[in-house]
């Protein structure tokens, strides 16, 4: 299948709100994998060419964090190894992905998530300079399984899946999560992008147009992210939740 210029051009436009989106809170892909199914684009296709923009995105997002001190290389490994084994079972099951049944579970995920940001919030540590304890650590990692699972699955709102587990589960903070956040995806789509371009036709011209939007986004979400801390991510986080619950609820 060949887009035209204007296809590639929305493509890349889209791009740049998804990426922001993405690195702020997540959610992006609800915007840029449905622009591809009105192009005509099956099901698969469109998750699996989603990827290529969904890689480029958090490199660039990765490496903005990184020059801006960043850098907890070990814990992000651990912590995408983890996620890594979820992210093949769930790719293998995305690529024959039919239908819409997923909204309503990406739904009820995404109450869950909003309660679990909301509630008790200012009980929990959540210090730039946190460790995270023994226990901390391992549930963590163990959480990052399912999140892997659900990002090679769908990749749509694993953002939202992410966060509750690194800050309210790990306790670290939401400059610190997201920076991690952008790490582990980018890891594990390597891997599900693989698994994609073996098994569905992934559109590599129409990918590399969402991926040059989604890289500026997902650059300017990480600047975002460091200057204005916490209280914005917060609030952009919770204002998609809503906004996409009410979405796949009712309409």
């Amino acid at each position: 299948m060949v887009l035209e210029l204007w296809q590639l051009a929305l493509l890349t436009s889209a791009g740049v709100i998804a990426g922001w989106l993405n690195v702020m809170a997540g959610g992006g892909s609800m915007l840029t994998v449905p622009i591809m199914l009105f192009m005509g684009l099956p099901g698969p296709v469109a998750n699996g060419t989603n990827r290529i923009a969904i890689l480029a995105q958090n490199i660039s997002a990765t490496t903005n964090f990184r020059r801006k001190g960043f850098r907890e290389l070990k814990l992000g490994l651990s912590l995408s190894l983890a996620a890594i084994p979820g992210a093949v079972a769930g790719a293998m099951i995305g690529v024959r992905l039919e239908g819409e049944l997923f909204n309503r579970i990406l739904a009820i995920i995404m109450i869950g998530t909003m309660i679990l940001m909301m509630t008790g919030a200012e009980k929990k540590i959540r210090q730039p300079d946190h460790k995270p304890t023994r226990k901390q650590l391992i549930f963590g990692h163990f959480c990052m399984v399912g999140a892997g699972f659900w990002g090679g699955f769908i990749q749509i709102g694993v953002g939202f899946i992410l966060m509750p587990i690194l800050n309210r589960v790990m306790g670290l903070d939401l400059v610190r999560v997201n920076a991690l956040k952008v790490f582990i995806i980018l890891c594990y789509t390597i891997v599900a992008l693989a698994i994609f371009a073996s098994q569905v036709e992934v559109l590599w011209i129409a990918g590399l147009a969402l991926a040059l939007g989604n890289s500026i986004g997902g650059w300017l979400g990480a600047h975002s992210s460091v200057t204005s801390g916490d209280k914005l991510i917060r609030w952009v986080l919770n204002t998609l939740l809503t906004v996409f619950i009410i979405k796949l609820l009712f309409f």
